[in-house]
């Protein structure tokens, strides 16, 4: 077993997730910038149970003995990309617009925080590599 593969997952793990709060952060940015234009549909980017799916199934795979056995794992952290879904105003007020201001900001700061959060983890990560590399000078 290669030493370095949990490392490695982890890694692979934290960078995903940044990617994936990237992506959740430019549709909550245009959200906000969209929170007066008449009719506007609030977007919102899911990705977190599809991401739990392939962390759960990437702890146990199956391995396949043919080329053409069905897999039974689930999707592959690489192929984890999140979905965007648009929700419509059903309030019937005003102009259409689904967008609260105050709720994306909230979304926005807790957004945020968890991004920072995979990046200090992902740096510390680093730290102990460059640690173990350079033989504990």
């Amino acid at each position: 077993m290669n030493p370095l593969t949990p490392l490695d997952s982890n890694m692979k793990l934290l960078q995903k997730v940044m990617d994936l709060r990237s992506t959740n952060q430019s549709i909550i940015a245009t959200n906000i910038a969209n929170g007066e234009t008449p009719g506007y549909a609030r977007a919102q980017f899911e990705f977190e149970e599809e991401l739990q799916q392939a962390i759960n199934n990437n702890s146990s795979p199956l391995i396949t003995t043919h080329q053409k056995h069905i897999s039974l794992g689930g999707p592959e952290l690489d192929s984890v990309t999140g979905t965007v879904r648009y929700i419509e105003d059903k309030t019937g007020l005003g102009d259409q617009n689904g967008v609260s201001v105050d709720e994306e900001m909230i979304a926005l700061s807790e957004n945020e925080l968890l991004y920072e959060t995979a990046a200090q983890l992902l740096k510390k990560k680093l730290t102990m590599l460059n640690y173990a590399i350079s033989e504990g000078k």
